[in-house]
């Protein structure tokens, strides 16, 4: 330290410079700023875009009538649980990152926030795995499973998903309330009970993660048989299925199934095959999230059962990858709102109208004249909205289905 005076008002010069300070006062270079911490600015930004993302997603299933399905209710749900990941689970996490992997907090958050991690990944997994399991059985034995697919069951399914999750994540906080040691380890806030991460890590990923590849495999073996029983024309209309499906999913759910049941055996047929092509691409884009899901999940639980087992007897490396695994996990979350950007318009399209505060489809002019020019009721501006009502003849029939359409002016 360099030789520092201070002068008093009374002349009487103060050497800082003396041995009983330089042994007891704090260096200043230890002080100094170290600049910035790029990795916890970079955790920030996952984090905040996968909140954002997952909101998003959220707002897409309940606002789009054409989002109004099985599948989509129970991506909607997972985007839940990947929405409280970033909320709850992703920043204490980067605080104990901070402070070197211990735990600042009070101790009593500890064993509450390895219940919300556990339970959150399972519920992700139970949620695929139910996908999984739904679709199947839509595609085994779709008339069975069209009619008694209601909205209620569905509810009933998603929380049949979260109370298994809840029921396999309870013991943690049991267990760290009741011996304390079994959730640190060193000043780290972490599971410490080997039995229990074996079983868990069996039950709560390994059996699902089976579940779910036995029954994607079947879902795709299926729609394989079926698109060979007409592949000429899957084929040939394939080409034109997502111009035809957003034309399509104005009208109602109902009257579009109705009108493939009840027309021409020709109408039924070319319905068959667009529902056979609008399948194979769900597929697809749930494959990629199975697939992203499994890679980014599978080396932390391989990782978290080696510790288990090994327990004291461990590398390392191993507690360091393990440190590293969780964060590619909890990526994971963010990562799905991406791909239904990508991979699917109808999301794309919803969160580009969100981001400019649009809640209401814009719908094409020349889609209103054809709808509207045969029976044309009523134009009103309202608030800046026009409410067209128009009615369309349904099948020919002197029955008639009056739509209500928002388009925005501005």
């Amino acid at each position: 330290m360099a030789l520092l005076n201070v002068t008093l008002p009374w002349n009487v010069s103060l050497d800082l410079n003396h041995s009983y300070f330089k042994s007891n006062l704090p260096e200043l270079e230890d002080t100094q700023p170290t600049g910035k911490n790029w990795p916890a600015l970079f955790i920030l930004a996952i984090i905040f875009f996968t909140v954002a993302g997952n909101i998003l997603v959220i707002m897409a299933v309940s606002i789009e009538s054409k989002l109004h399905n099985a599948t989509n209710y129970f991506l909607c749900s997972l985007a839940v649980a990947d929405m409280l990941v970033g909320f709850l689970v992703m920043p204490a996490s980067l605080i104990s990152i901070l402070y070197n992997h211990s735990w600042p907090l009070p101790e009593l958050l500890c064993p509450m926030w390895i219940f919300l991690d556990v339970l959150f990944s399972t519920a992700s997994i139970m949620h695929l795995c139910a996908i999984s399991l739904d679709r199947y059985i839509g595609i085994r034995n779709p008339i069975k499973y069209s009619r008694g697919n209601t909205l209620r069951k569905t509810m009933i399914k998603i929380i049949s998903v979260w109370t298994i999750s809840i029921v396999l994540s309870l013991p943690i906080p049991v267990l760290g309330f009741q011996d304390k040691q079994k959730v640190f380890v060193n000043g780290t806030c972490t599971l410490n009970e080997p039995r229990f991460v074996l079983v868990g890590s069996s039950v709560a990923f390994f059996v699902p993660l089976v579940i779910m590849v036995v029954c994607y495999y079947l879902t795709l073996r299926d729609l394989q048989r079926h698109s060979a029983s007409f592949p000429q024309e899957s084929k040939s209309h394939s080409k034109r299925s997502s111009v035809q499906t957003s034309d399509t999913s104005l009208l109602n759910s109902k009257s579009s199934t109705n009108k493939s049941a009840q027309g021409p055996r020709g109408q039924g047929r070319r319905g068959m095959i667009q529902a056979l092509n609008n399948e194979q691409r769900a597929s697809k884009v749930l494959g990629i999230v199975f697939f992203l899901f499994l890679v980014m999940w599978c080396p932390f639980f391989i990782t978290n059962v080696l510790i288990a087992v090994c327990q004291d007897n461990c590398s390392e490396h191993l507690y360091n990858l393990i440190h590293f695994f969780v964060w590619v996990g909890y990526i994971s979350s963010g990562v799905n709102p991406l791909i239904y950007t990508l991979f699917n318009e109808i999301y794309r399209q919803a969160f580009a109208r969100y981001l400019r505060c649009k809640y209401h489809e814009d719908v094409p002019f020349n889609y209103i004249h054809k709808c509207c020019v045969n029976n044309f009721e009523c134009i009103s501006i309202i608030k800046n909205t026009w409410h067209v009502y128009c009615s369309m003849p349904l099948n020919g029939n002197i029955d008639m289905q009056v739509n209500k359409l928002h388009i925005s002016v501005f």
